[in-house]
């Protein structure tokens, strides 16, 4: 009944308990989920999972803050892992002004370059975006992106570039942020922006939601950001939960 659009399960983090954490996330009604991975490491891990879970989806791409590493090898490697049925999109993209390992102009080159890939390939984005918005929302005008569309992923902006982004062809996700009490923007955002462009998303194992905040996240706790959600949109948690799955299947193809 749940889709975990943006889980990390390629993470260290999961290489004591993965198969327990898996079986909980089961139980709270997590049917499937996407795993993404942003560098060579973590995409190769995501292409072990999916292969075998028949539940679990790849998101392949590179991360901004590892901009300045990434080769043409690597892009043509992530193109060529494009053709497994089970890589759904390409990402996670975009830019991160917070750390300043890569520098902004190499960022937005392999920005733009992953952009152009998911137009070739026919593929939607996933976009991180850390204290760049204005720099995002440019890009992906410019580089005409809503031709493929894509995620907005963990928003946590206002409400106003969240209508912009959806006009653009995205669809907007939440995850843990929306139930903590002084989030005031992702809580804005999830009254606002209609049912049909919402995703759900933990981020897992980053962002876990409360009342597990400053905790490890993992897929079954999107459950709680499904039903913050429903509380403030004042419809019912099976709503929420069966139109935000309809909304990741429609995006990424999945029948």
């Amino acid at each position: 009944m749940l889709f975990d659009t943006h889980a990390h399960l390629n993470d260290t983090q999961y290489n004591e308990d993965l198969e327990e954490v898996i079986e909980r996330a089961q139980t709270e009604g997590v049917s499937n989920m996407v795993i993404v991975g942003f560098d060579r490491p973590t995409i190769q891990r995501a292409m072990e999972l999916v292969e075998r879970y028949d539940f679990m989806f790849a998101c392949v791409g590179w991360h901004p803050v590892d901009a300045i590493d990434m080769t043409d090898e690597d892009l043509v490697w992530i193109e060529e892992l494009t053709s497994h049925p089970k890589v759904v999109a390409i990402g996670e993209m975009g830019l991160d002004y917070h750390w300043d390992k890569s520098p902004k102009d190499i960022q937005k080159e392999v920005f733009r370059k992953q952009i152009r890939l998911a137009k070739k390939v026919k593929l939607p984005i996933v976009i991180h975006n850390r204290e760049a918005t204005a720099d995002i929302v440019e890009i992906l005008k410019e580089e005409e992106a809503e031709e493929v569309g894509g995620i907005m992923h963990c928003f946590s902006g206002s409400p106003e570039v969240a209508k912009e982004c959806v006009k653009m062809n995205f669809y907007i996700s939440l995850g843990g942020p929306v139930t903590f009490k002084n989030a005031k923007k992702p809580k804005e955002v999830a009254a606002e922006i209609p049912l049909e462009k919402l995703l759900i998303e933990t981020d897992c194992p980053y962002l876990a939601p409360h009342p597990y905040r400053g905790k490890r996240n993992e897929p079954g706790y999107v459950k709680l950001v499904a039903e913050q959600i429903a509380e403030i949109k004042g419809l019912t948690f099976e709503e929420v939960a069966k139109a935000t799955t309809q909304n990741a299947k429609k995006l990424f193809g999945i029948k």
